[in-house]
């Protein structure tokens, strides 16, 4: 019956669209289109985010949660103890090849006198949820963030029953998400989701202490999850294609197939894009073999299979906002069921907000960063071919402009200094204080640069544009007696020519040199046959103006620095190689 009403609703939509654009009016006045014109399709309703989603929120509030958490049964995976679910990082489980353990838990929400009567849980005794661990790196710092789920029939807080805390550890001010969420629910064309600030509470029974007391595990944010819950919520087709970006660069993956393929593998789709709404993956296949085809102009992919408003706010504030790991990503696909065009939505914005920090404080990285402006999107299919596009660089160019002009330096400090009021007291004391990355005065600096992130990510983001684009590096092959090294053209979006330099060195320090070969002309080169041994490329492009650029490699010593431009790969004893070391 539900999936027939909103199918009701759609039609009543698209039909309401349809005597708009043709001309009439409620009153049965007709306008100058012909009243046998065909209704409109569902791509010409424009969609947006839902304001009223939002019209409670109070962006600086606390909201205090209490989880009592206990040993559950085999069958369900929640007959684990409190400490082994919180021991173990997401790699020890991929290493078993089991799924992550749980617990299950009563989760009541009030305030720091306790649960609070009328809200989730109130008067509890009996479990309503289960808990695990969430994340994947952030799985192996000591404090975890969790993912709880409300059990069928146990009620919703806030319309949701996942619900996530996230603990943010590796950001040095905890707000970094929040932030760009509150910002991205004001922007028109963007998707947001919902955020809380939460003080958790927990009391472990999981080993058999009746006497256990609740223990203070400090401040979370909760993140609303994109999931159907969420298209209902936010006024979207529950019933639409979702998907969530694992390692999608809008390639023709051999993975992505129709899920009543007989060669399907769910693992597989899976490792590329995580399947969180309709199966029907036809209409994906059919968008990546346009995108794919070069024959096909992509003004005319953008405008059948994206929304461009939605696209170019979407792009446009990660490079604003410096949220260099949504390449491949980080991001949410939506596309309603009867429709064809996709959307964008944000997820996880960790990274954001975090350039001045990097300098001020060393950062981890050496050299210039690609991961800034347009470079850091170039490895991406879609963005690679938008990009190459002189008329769609115009249309970023005006979304970077106008939301440039919405993201003041003014309004940032104001929300910068807000969330710093809340979260100071927590990083202050313990638990948080004891795993904080930074002092309290160090803290504070960091809110005081976080405001002026725009202008600099507005800087990087003009560079890109006037330098090459970043390029991909072959694997070396023998020849006779010497050794070729290949690499892909580095584009440059002023046509100019570009000039390439390679080094060739036994460490990835350089201090080793073998071979230096400057201002060559074509992406290659070659050195005398290399005898076994652990060798490193470093390549660097330039174009007429000066502008250099890097390689997309990275290597990453034991000393944890990012170096860009720089892979290793080994010679083997009996003549093979061994790439990307």
């Amino acid at each position: 019956m539900m999936r027939k009403n909103k199918v009701v609703s759609i039609i009543s939509l698209i039909f309401a669209a349809a005597l708009t654009v043709c001309g009439c009016s409620s009153s049965g006045e007709i306008g100058e289109a012909s009243e046998t014109e065909a209704p409109v399709s569902v791509d010409d309703v424009k969609l947006g985010d839902s304001s009223s989603v939002y019209k409670d929120d109070d962006d600086c509030s606390i909201v205090t949660m209490y989880l009592t958490v206990s040993r559950g049964n085999e069958a369900d995976n929640t007959n684990h103890t409190w400490t082994d679910l919180n021991a173990y990082s997401v790699y020890y489980y991929e290493e078993k090849g089991i799924d992550r353990y749980k617990v299950e838990g009563i989760l009541q929400v009030g305030d720091e006198n306790g649960p609070v009567q009328g809200l989730l849980g109130y008067g509890e005794f009996a479990p309503n949820c289960t808990v695990q661990i969430r994340g994947a790196t952030s799985t192996r710092s000591p404090q975890k963030s969790y993912k709880i789920e409300v059990n069928k029939n146990e009620g919703y807080w806030r319309g949701q029953r996942t619900i996530a805390l996230n603990k943010h550890v590796y950001d040095s001010v905890r707000f970094r998400n929040k932030m760009s969420y509150d910002l991205l629910k004001t922007i028109p064309g963007a998707f947001s989701a919902r955020t809380q600030f939460v003080h958790l509470y927990v009391k472990d029974l999981t080993e058999g202490d009746k006497n256990a007391r609740f223990e203070d595990y400090g401040l979370y944010t909760q993140v609303e999850q994109i999931n159907k819950t969420y298209l209902r919520n936010h006024g979207l087709d529950e019933f639409g294609q979702l998907y969530k970006a694992t390692m999608f660069e809008f390639l023709n993956y051999d993975a992505i197939k129709l899920s009543d393929d007989p060669s399907f593998d769910r693992a597989a789709f899976e490792s590329i894009l995580e399947i969180k709404g309709n199966e029907d993956h036809s209409k994906l296949i059919a968008m990546l073999a346009d995108l794919n085809n070069l024959g096909i102009p992509i003004e005319e992919i953008l405008d059948k299979y994206f929304d461009e408003e939605n696209y170019f706010t979407w792009l446009a504030f990660q490079m604003l906002t410096g949220n260099g790991d949504t390449t491949s990503q980080n991001f949410y696909l939506y596309s309603p069921q009867n429709g064809n065009k996709w959307y964008f939505i944000s997820w996880d914005n960790d990274d954001a907000w975090n350039y001045e920090e990097d300098i001020a404080y060393g950062g981890d990285t050496d050299g210039y960063r690609y991961t800034k402006g347009v470079s850091n999107y170039w490895g991406s299919t879609l963005h690679r071919r938008v990009l190459k596009s002189e008329q769609c660089r115009k249309k970023l160019d005006d979304k970077v402009n106008e939301l440039r002009q919405l993201l003041t330096k003014e309004r940032l400090t104001e929300m910068a200094e807000k969330y710093a009021a809340v979260v100071e007291p927590f990083l202050s004391s313990a638990p948080d204080a004891v795993y904080a990355p930074n002092t309290v005065d160090d803290f504070r600096k960091i809110v005081q640069m976080m405001p002026n992130e725009i202008e600099h990510n507005y800087e990087m983001y003009k560079i890109s544009l006037d330098s090459p684009m970043p390029f991909y590096v072959a694997e070396p092959i023998f020849t006779g007696d010497k050794t070729m090294f290949a690499w892909d053209p580095s584009f440059d979006f002023d046509g100019e020519s570009v000039t390439y330099k390679f080094e060739l060195a036994s460490d990835y320090l350089f201090g080793s040199v073998i071979s230096v070969q400057e201002n060559l002309t074509v992406s290659q080169a070659f050195t005398e046959k290399l005898a076994p041994g652990q060798y490193f490329i470093r390549l660097t492009s330039q174009n007429e103006s000066g502008m250099t650029q890097t390689a997309m490699e990275i290597y990453q010593g034991i000393d944890d620095v990012k170096r860009y431009g720089i892979i290793g790969f080994n010679v083997l004893e009996d003549g093979t190689i061994q790439f990307g070391i």
